[in-house]
């Protein structure tokens, strides 16, 4: 499927392009110790200017999640799990993404995942997937 992409800034290159490594990096703020998405200049919780990507484990689990059957455009692969992930470093740091490698009706709410990434042009989107 094609994705619109998005716009790489300097605060969210990392997040957007750390998959080429292997790695899922969220911003931490050095003030209050604690990791927030999207990331953004300053931290949300204190307001600190003392922040920047760090990486995390890309373990976590689905917090809850949606099965899209609705064909919006023609090259769209149905049916696709859109979740919301809650990643195990922090309560609280969660994101949206897609499930992938598993049959819709496996996901499960609780279901433990990790991240796996999938390259489009200079961006790794980050996906998940069953935890082994």
């Amino acid at each position: 499927m094609t994705r619109k992409l998005p716009a790489l800034t300097p605060d969210n290159r990392a997040f957007w392009q750390g998959g080429a490594e292997g790695r899922l990096q969220m911003h931490h703020c050095d003030a209050c110790a604690r990791f927030f998405h999207p990331p953004a200049p300053i931290c949300p919780r204190c307001l600190s200017m003392a922040v920047g990507p760090r990486a995390v484990s890309g373990r976590g689990k689905v917090l809850t999640y949606t099965v899209n059957h609705q064909p919006w455009r023609p090259d769209l692969q149905l049916p696709y799990v859109v979740a919301i992930v809650e990643l195990a470093d922090q309560e609280g740091l969660r994101f949206v993404s897609n499930i992938v490698g598993t049959e819709p009706g496996q996901v499960a709410i609780g279901m433990p995942v990790q991240v796996r990434f999938e390259q489009v042009e200079d961006v790794w989107l980050p996906l998940f997937e069953r935890a082994a």
